[in-house]
């Protein structure tokens, strides 16, 4: 018989990170389980190490194919799977052991439940616990909601029924920022599932100072092209709520840019533009919107008057 949990792992010169990550799956109370691990291309020694991995499980299974992108490499996963649940866990990102026991059974006292998912502590890039834990909203989310943020944080928090993928459709190829709040949209939006989250901490996501984390501009893009596809199959939803919408991305943006280090101006012609957006977000999230303001004004004041200093 098929395991009831399918698990994909999308990798991409993931050598570093993947053996604990997949030890994370191993560790799991449940572990009745499927783990379909693909090789999305590596020029690194993923490929290699998956294998000598897979040699000692034969509940793994390694595809490697050329580089595709993480969105087509997740969908080649699903196709694949058996179970009548689905997940996803990054390369670089780790489960609690109770994960998928947890998730499990949230979905059995909750039959209408559509998609699970759990809170998330951020580690950095040595694994190490920073503090921060996510605070998303976890029940009664609407479309509205998903719209402002993604209370999941990340692929590797999504626990999914396996026939809302036959239902709404798998992974968008063509987009390489918020696929996944993009498919969370559309599923919930098509299937008028739920989603709802489980107040504990089920995972730990790795933050990264380079690479996508870290390209604003393309984020932002990236988040246009999200409502552009929302847009295309709930246009009202999109025209009530774009403009706090996109003042509350901008803010975050705004945000990531102090964390990252970046120049002063980077952040403050974000939350420039957040205000011009809309006046709203001193509303929602007042607490957040008043210390983001704080931090990038406050940057910009600082090194400023350093700046002016150093010419004297």
């Amino acid at each position: 018989m098929s395991p009831e949990i399918s698990i994909i792992i999308p990798a991409y010169n993931a050598a570093s990170t993947i053996a604990a990550s997949i030890q994370s799956v191993q560790n799991q109370t449940i572990q009745d389980w499927e783990l379909f691990v693909i090789d999305d291309g590596s020029t690194d020694r993923t490929l290699a190490c998956l294998q000598s991995i897979a040699e000692q499980d034969r509940r793994i299974q390694v595809i490697s194919h050329t580089n595709q992108g993480v969105s087509a490499t997740r969908n080649l996963g699903i196709e694949q799977a058996q179970g009548e649940f689905i997940t996803f866990l990054d390369a670089d990102d780790l489960w609690l052991p109770d994960k998928l026991a947890a998730h499990m059974q949230h979905m059995q006292f909750n039959h209408e439940l559509a998609v699970s998912f759990g809170r998330v502590a951020f580690i950095n890039q040595e694994g190490k616990l920073t503090g921060q834990i996510s605070t998303s909203q976890l029940k009664d989310l609407q479309l509205a909601d998903l719209l402002y943020e993604n209370p999941t944080t990340t692929t590797s928090n999504l626990f999914v029924r396996r026939r809302i993928f036959e239902q709404a459709g798998f992974f968008a190829t063509d987009m390489s920022f918020a696929e996944d709040l993009e498919w969370l949209c559309r599923a919930i939006w098509l299937t008028k599932g739920k989603i709802e989250g489980i107040d504990r901490v089920l995972m730990q996501y790795r933050t990264s100072q380079g690479g996508l984390s870290s390209d604003l501009e393309r984020m932002e893009t990236g988040w246009e092209v999200l409502m552009g596809k929302v847009k295309a199959y709930a246009p009202d939803e999109v025209q009530k709520h774009y403009a706090i919408a996109r003042a509350i991305h901008l803010r975050y943006l705004a945000r990531r840019a102090s964390r990252l280090g970046l120049p002063p101006k980077v952040g403050v012609d974000f939350m420039n533009r957040a205000f011009q957006s809309d006046l709203r977000i001193w509303f929602r999230q007042p607490h957040r919107t008043l210390l983001t303001a704080l931090v990038t004004y406050g940057r910009y004041i600082y090194f400023t008057i350093v700046k002016n200093k150093g010419k004297r």
